[in-house]
């Protein structure tokens, strides 16, 4: 049908591109779902982690003693050796 003056349009790169953006956004919305959902599993074992961290640091807390119970020792064996020595031990 030819009208005269009437120009013959076509709609389907307006189709296309309707089509090409709905996937570019789904798409984009999966993404951003799952870095989401890992976001929270990284969180969740981030609070575990520290949760450890700071049972170790507790049950670790004894280890800052033993420097002090060897300067105690060391002090103690010096001691018995001038003791020895006085009294006229080896």
């Amino acid at each position: 049908m030819d009208v005269p003056g009437v120009l013959a349009v076509s709609l389907t790169g307006w189709y296309v591109g309707f089509a090409i953006a709905a996937v570019t956004i789904t798409v984009v919305v999966v993404l951003v779902g799952a870095i989401l959902g890992l976001a929270r599993i990284i969180g969740r074992q981030a609070a575990e982690i520290t949760v450890g961290l700071d049972d170790s640091r507790i049950n670790t807390m004894a280890l800052w003693d033993v420097d002090l119970v060897n300067r105690s020792i060391v002090g103690i064996n010096r001691n018995a050796a001038k003791a020895r020595a006085a009294l006229g031990g080896e």
